[in-house]
């Protein structure tokens, strides 16, 4: 689930598979209105479908010519990130 508050974004519940398409979705949607950063901190359960979410916002932004941050990335996902080898292309937090 995806809260907008200003520029920034917080994702609740599970980032998986299941939710992927609709997480994708609601946080373009979020970017092309004014959002830049997602606070991930509560963010209970994840799949390697997170990082394709992530890197769909961070596409979505360069395209609307803002920069992403990430605040709070849980160990998860950047576990995952260093599994993948694409550690270096998260936005830093």
């Amino acid at each position: 689930m995806i809260q907008i508050s200003g520029d920034c974004v917080a994702v609740s519940g599970p980032m998986t598979m299941a939710g992927a398409k609709e997480l994708l979705a609601e946080g373009e949607a979020a970017i092309a209105s004014s959002a830049s950063s997602f606070d991930l901190a509560a963010v209970t359960e994840m799949d390697s479908s997170c990082l394709a979410v992530v890197f769909g916002w961070m596409r979505a932004a360069k395209a609307a010519g803002k920069s992403l941050r990430l605040l709070n990335p849980p160990q998860n996902l950047l576990s995952l990130a260093e599994v993948y080898g694409v550690a270096d292309l998260l936005p830093q937090h």
